[in-house]
């Protein structure tokens, strides 16, 4: 079965860049049509991770094949800032979630409680902003899974994020990250001989996961960053007086790729360095995971 792993609809609130953060949200994808879409590309099973959220589930709980998920936004216990992705999860747990968010033992303590599927998202990413020394020794010792394929972040990152996950024994992880309809399903997890969400939970807690799919670029983030733009003007009207700042979109989105790409190598050369053994044909074996 199939599965992206991180998705986000009109309930993962609005964006955090300063002034935008008053009118433009973070994703404008409807749940139906998120849904429609993953069914299509070949998704057997769907979930919606929105960041700090579970009002999606209100339009998607009908269907059979889909589980609740969510982004938690929280605070390590470094003060530096995180999402985890937590699955299969219910209402109760989104408010005992919500309630720790500030408080990382607690939360790491109701998701062990609760036997909870929780992985480290895009760890190698300035995303969430600074990371500290600490934060990756935490990761290591208390997340069973780590997001190795994000659809949104680049090869590097993508392959920092696998060397860690095998370095440390996580669980591995894939989703698109898609803002917009047009990644979903890019990039997604698989778990051979699951039939139902229950038994494709089971699958990726015993870690038979396996992830597929895309990696990200400067033209997927700079063609998103544009549809989300085009949606807050349809959205809010008065915010077309906005659109000339549109040309400045693949300057930002190029500078982003060059300080996302310092980022990853920073923190990934320190704590998931390229393994010094080889395989059977003389490659590393840890750049020989596939992305």
């Amino acid at each position: 079965m199939r599965c992206d792993l991180h998705v986000h609809t009109i309930h993962s609130g609005m964006c955090t860049v300063p002034v935008l953060n008053r009118v433009c949200r973070e994703s404008y994808n409807d749940p139906h049509a998120v849904y429609e879409t993953l069914k299509r590309r070949g998704m057997d099973v769907v979930t919606v991770t929105d960041h700090d959220s579970i009002d999606a589930a209100e339009r998607l709980r009908r269907h059979a094949d889909f589980f609740l998920s969510e982004e938690v936004s929280c605070r390590t216990s470094s003060d530096t800032e995180l999402h985890i992705g937590v699955y299969g999860l219910n209402e109760r747990d989104h408010i005992e979630l919500q309630r720790r968010r500030t408080d990382f033992p607690a939360l790491l303590a109701h998701l062990r409680e609760r036997g909870l599927l929780f992985s480290v998202n895009h760890a190698f990413s300035s995303l969430t902003g600074r990371r500290k020394e600490a934060d990756f020794r935490e990761f290591a010792a208390c997340f069973p899974a780590a997001e190795t394929r994000n659809g949104m972040l680049l090869r590097r990152a993508n392959l920092f994020a696998a060397r860690f996950a095998r370095r440390n024994g996580l669980v591995k992880l894939g989703g698109s990250d898609s803002h917009t309809l047009t990644g979903l399903g890019r990039t997604f997890t698989e778990v051979p001989g699951a039939r139902t969400p229950e038994e494709f939970l089971a699958g990726l807690r015993a870690g038979w996961s396996r992830v597929c799919g895309e990696s990200g670029n400067y033209w997927k983030l700079t063609g998103d960053v544009l549809d989300i733009g085009f949606s807050m003007i349809r959205e809010r009207p008065w915010t077309a007086l906005l659109a000339p700042l549109c040309a400045a979109v693949p300057l930002v989105t190029l500078g982003n790729m060059a300080l996302e790409t310092a980022f990853a190598y920073k923190w990934g050369n320190r704590h998931a360095p390229r393994l010094r053994y080889t395989g059977a044909k003389g490659v590393p074996a840890a750049e020989s995971l596939s992305l």
